[in-house]
Formats: structure tokens, C-alpha cells, sequence
């Protein structure tokens, strides 16, 4: 375990280290960007705004006192969307999507020594191919956990209005209050955080891959179970660090 640990900061340290041109870095990483980012929205959008609405029905559900007014509701699910659901959830919802991706693009560079090419040629390949995918990770995934809330509220807006749980202006008035600002920034970190734990953890597994395409496949699943696992760790560790 120790000897894993120490290897995975190694390889961090390495993205570091004979790094080439501000240009060529400047490229992958808006490439990445669009693969990293732009790619995700479609699925974080379905799932934001399915995960809002179906939230939103269950909390009413549950609402069974009569002394609780229906804009608890909205309130709700504001704050779960905005603390959990647009950070965590949807981190490992991307976790499966970008860290397989990352993991099985630089397992099959490393089966077929393209990786090696580029070391014989001079170049830092760690650098040159992890660091792009990082900094766009931790550039992309605050800008889609601002997505994922916008539309989580506004899918339980809809599932709220149109089932008759509660009126347009209950809702907006149980998203309005008692808002604490701070929690948009507990968001935004989370999701900054846990870009860079799925990017470095599924590239260290694919980097360091041996054998064929069996090994790759598995590269890939341990990649994304690591993932999550690094990602439900850090969210407790985070909301002890910022809400305590």
C-alpha cells in the first residue's frame, strides 16, 4: 500500500518536471477541455435535472406534517443540490465516464509503446500527456457542478409546479431563503478537488499498465472503483475541513 502511495506522488511529481512549451501545453489543454468538459454536459445535464426533480418528489413525500409549509421543499433541495448532489453525485457519475476514458486511452498508448516513443524521443510523456487532462479537469468540473445545480433546481421547479406540489412562487421563495452564499463555494471546491483526484488516479492506472487488452479493461474498472472511493474519502474530509 505504502509503495503504491509513494509511486502515485512520484508520478505526480513527474507531471512537474521537463515540462515543454507554454503553446503546445496551451493546445492539449483546451483539447482537453472539449473531451474532459464539453463532452460531459449532455449526461451531467440528464442526470442533474432528473436527480433535482425526483428529489424534489420525494422530499414531498415525506413532508407528512402539516405544520411544515411546502416551500421546505424547494429549500431542500436547493441545499442538497448545491452541498452533494452537483459535487459528489455528479463526480462520480463522471468519474465512470472520464476516469475509464483517461485510464484506457494511456493503457492502450502504454500496450502499444507509443508512450515509450515519446520517451525516446525526449519528451516527458507524463508531462505532456497527464498534465493537459488534469488542469482541464480541475478548469471544467467547478463549470459543471454550476451546471448540475442550475439545472437539478430547475428540474425540480418543473416536477414541483406541474404535479402540483407546490406553486412557482413557493418555490422561488424556498430557494430564496435562509440562502447561505458559502455553500456555492463548498460546491465549487469539492468539485475542484475531486477533478484532480478521478484525472490523476485513472492516468496513473492506465500510465502504468502492463500486458494487453485484458489488462487495459481492467486498468480501466480499478480506475474508476478508485475514483470513487478517493472521491466519498475526500468528501467527508472536505466537509469537515469547510463546514466545521
Amino acid at each position: 500500500m505504502l509503495s503504491i502511495a509513494g509511486n502515485f506522488f512520484l508520478f505526480l511529481g513527474s507531471l512537474l518536471t521537463r515540462r515543454e512549451t507554454f503553446k503546445v501545453y496551451w493546445e492539449r489543454f483546451i483539447d482537453e477541455c472539449v473531451k474532459i468538459g464539453i463532452n460531459s454536459v449532455f449526461i451531467v445535464s440528464i442526470v442533474a435535472f432528473f436527480i433535482g426533480a425526483v428529489t424534489c418528489v420525494q422530499i414531498y413525500a415525506n413532508l407528512v406534517s402539516p405544520f411544515i409549509p411546502n416551500y421546505i421543499v424547494s429549500n431542500v433541495v436547493r441545499d442538497m443540490m448545491l452541498l452533494e448532489l452537483s459535487s459528489t453525485f455528479m463526480c462520480v457519475v463522471l468519474a465512470g465516464k472520464v476516469g475509464s476514458n483517461i485510464a484506457g486511452e494511456l493503457g492502450t498508448m502504454r500496450i502499444t509503446e507509443q508512450i515509450d516513443a515519446l520517451e525516446v524521443m525526449g519528451i516527458n510523456a507524463s508531462s505532456y500527456l497527464v498534465l493537459p487532462k488534469v488542469l482541464a479537469s480541475m478548469v471544467t468540473f467547478p463549470l459543471l457542478a454550476i451546471l448540475s445545480d442550475f439545472l437539478g433546481i430547475y428540474g425540480g421547479y418543473l416536477a414541483g409546479t406541474l404535479t402540483g406540489i407546490l406553486t412557482p412562487e413557493e418555490y422561488i421563495y424556498g430557494i430564496r431563503t435562509s440562502f447561505v452564499p458559502y455553500n456555492i463555494i463548498i460546491a465549487l471546491v469539492k468539485a475542484f478537488v475531486f477533478g484532480f483526484l478521478i484525472t490523476t488516479i485513472s492516468a496513473y492506472k492506465g500510465y502504468h499498465t502492463k500486458g494487453g487488452a485484458l489488462e487495459v479493461g481492467q486498468a480501466s474498472t480499478t480506475a474508476v472503483t478508485n475514483s470513487c472511493i478517493a472521491i466519498l474519502v475526500a468528501d467527508y474530509l472536505l466537509a469537515q475541513l469547510l463546514t466545521g
